[in-house]
């Protein structure tokens, strides 16, 4: 297993990952995959839940923690700048089965949310032209209708995303780019807009923490849903090996994503709050409780924004997911965690194409068993993420002891071994804020028994995978690694 391919001919070179990301396309790739459907949805339901100061505080702390995070990933990618960083992160500092939970965990995490954010394509249409796509109903699931129009076109935008990987990370980053400024556009001129309205009228805002609520509380709320808001930020460790600039700057890039989700997070709950003012029982039945409100304050054109912004959003995520789990899947195989047809890159665009393909086929299965039903699998997949934040801080405190190699000169320190640790406790926190039954942002019975599904399926394939990935050398291949990319020649 090769870092880089052998002097060959123009004919019989061997196809490499390109590096021809740009600053702007790895910042919107944070961005657009933090940020969807749950920011323009979901704000109603956190200022029903933890009010408005509390949303705003309990967004703060967790920014705060999420940016340890980011700082330990950040610290990961210049010390090892490779594709499937969260892969090998746990690999090279825990060994073969951590790193196999870690791919496994990433690898399903993103693909269900690859195939959420399919379903959420559809659900737009039914919220902003119903009836459209209700035509040809298949069954119910989970109280959840399924019709055939519905789960077309969710495969139609899963291919099409999928082809649009296979054409490169030029074509796929340019898409990410814009789209994520249509986000950000929409969202300011809806802020801009409530503030407005908001200071020129008499609007009273809703209660800071609902009726016998404490503060604390509402904070926790909020902090117990943070795992699963931020989710995103973390697929740029997986394409650390096509990036066209240095990794030093990805610090400042991973900061100002996790920074500019959270404002996002914190201005649509502002807005909402300013839309629906004292009015909620107003809204409670309503199936978009903020366009609607937005509606009602700021026009039509209120919808329009929110509806091109959430469109935008669930598109960048489909965008964003796909590429990153085909990554982690193209890691494993280049392992030997999987079978090795994984590692097939395209002669013509450098992108895992056989990867690609078998995450749009599994996702095309999905839309058959309705978005209630999927939903289980979704939130189940924070807690696989976090036990990646948590693989990803064991390799910076392998670095602060000076276990780990560095590509990038970086003496062990006291301060990177706090950084290691503090993320550590963090990502505890966030998977006891998901497991434990007494926190409100515990996962549901179904949630749990898919997670005990997907540990035991991870199970057999490791079991199938073993006397394979038993002869990768771990030592080895990190030291390939870290010397391909201080001699400047690794192409993942």
């Amino acid at each position: 297993m090769t870092a880089h391919p052998p002097p060959a001919s123009a004919g019989t070179a061997q196809p490499v990952l390109r590096r021809g990301l740009t600053p702007a396309w790895v910042f919107a790739l944070a961005i657009g995959s933090e940020v969807g459907w749950g920011a323009f949805v979901l704000p109603f339901d956190w200022l029903h839940d933890a009010g408005l100061a509390g949303v705003a505080l309990g967004f703060g702390v967790a920014t705060v923690l999420i940016l340890v995070v980011g700082l330990v990933y950040a610290t990961a990618i210049r010390a090892l700048p490779r594709t499937g960083g969260g892969v090998l992160f746990a690999l090279f500092s825990a060994g073969r089965i951590p790193g196999f939970i870690a791919g496994w965990s990433l690898a399903l995490g993103y693909i269900g949310i690859v195939a959420m954010n399919a379903s959420a394509v559809t659900l737009i249409f039914r919220v902003t032209f119903p009836g459209l796509l209700s035509h040809g109903k298949l069954f119910e699931i989970a109280g959840w209708e399924v019709y055939l129009a519905e789960v077309l076109v969710s495969i139609l935008f899963i291919w099409v995303f999928a082809l649009l990987n296979m054409k490169g990370v030029k074509f796929s980053g340019r898409f990410q780019f814009w789209a994520v400024v249509t986000i950000l556009t929409c969202i300011a001129v809806l802020g801009v807009s409530a503030v407005y309205a908001f200071l020129t009228t008499d609007i009273e805002l809703p209660a800071a923490v609902p009726p016998g609520q404490s503060l604390l509380t509402s904070v926790v709320v909020i902090l117990a849903i943070a795992p699963w808001a931020f989710i995103g930020f973390d697929t740029v460790p997986q394409m650390a090996g096509e990036f066209g600039f240095a990794p030093r700057k990805v610090v400042g890039l991973m900061v100002t994503g996790i920074l500019t989700a959270a404002v996002v997070y914190i201005l649509m709950s502002l807005v909402t709050a300013i839309a629906v003012s004292s009015r909620a029982a107003d809204y409670s039945d309503s199936a978009w409780p903020p366009a609607e409100a937005l509606t009602d304050l700021l026009g039509p054109m209120a919808m329009v924004l929110v509806v091109v912004a959430v469109s935008a959003g669930v598109l960048t995520g489909l965008n964003g997911f796909i590429a990153a789990s085909s990554r982690v899947l193209y890691t494993m195989g280049e392992a030997k965690m999987i079978p090795p047809a994984f590692r097939s890159l395209s002669r013509a665009s450098g992108t895992p194409v056989f990867s690609i393909l078998v995450i749009a086929t599994l996702c095309s299965s999905t839309p058959w068993f309705g978005r209630a039903a999927l939903s289980w699998l979704v939130d189940m997949t924070s807690a696989g993420i976090t036990v990646a934040y948590f693989f990803a801080s064991i390799f910076v405190i392998s670095l602060a002891s000076g276990r780990i190699r560095s590509a990038e000169a970086m003496a062990p320190s006291a301060g990177l071994k706090i950084l290691g640790i503090g993320g550590a406790l963090i990502a505890v926190l966030f998977l006891s804020l998901l497991l434990l039954p007494s926190s409100p942002g515990a996962l549901g019975t179904e949630s749990l028994f898919a997670l005990i599904v997907w540990a035991v399926l991870g199970g057999a394939l490791l079991g199938l995978s073993w006397p394979r990935f038993r002869t990768t050398d771990i030592d080895a291949l990190h030291r390939e690694y870290t010397e391909a990319e201080q001699q400047g020649q690794a192409p993942m």
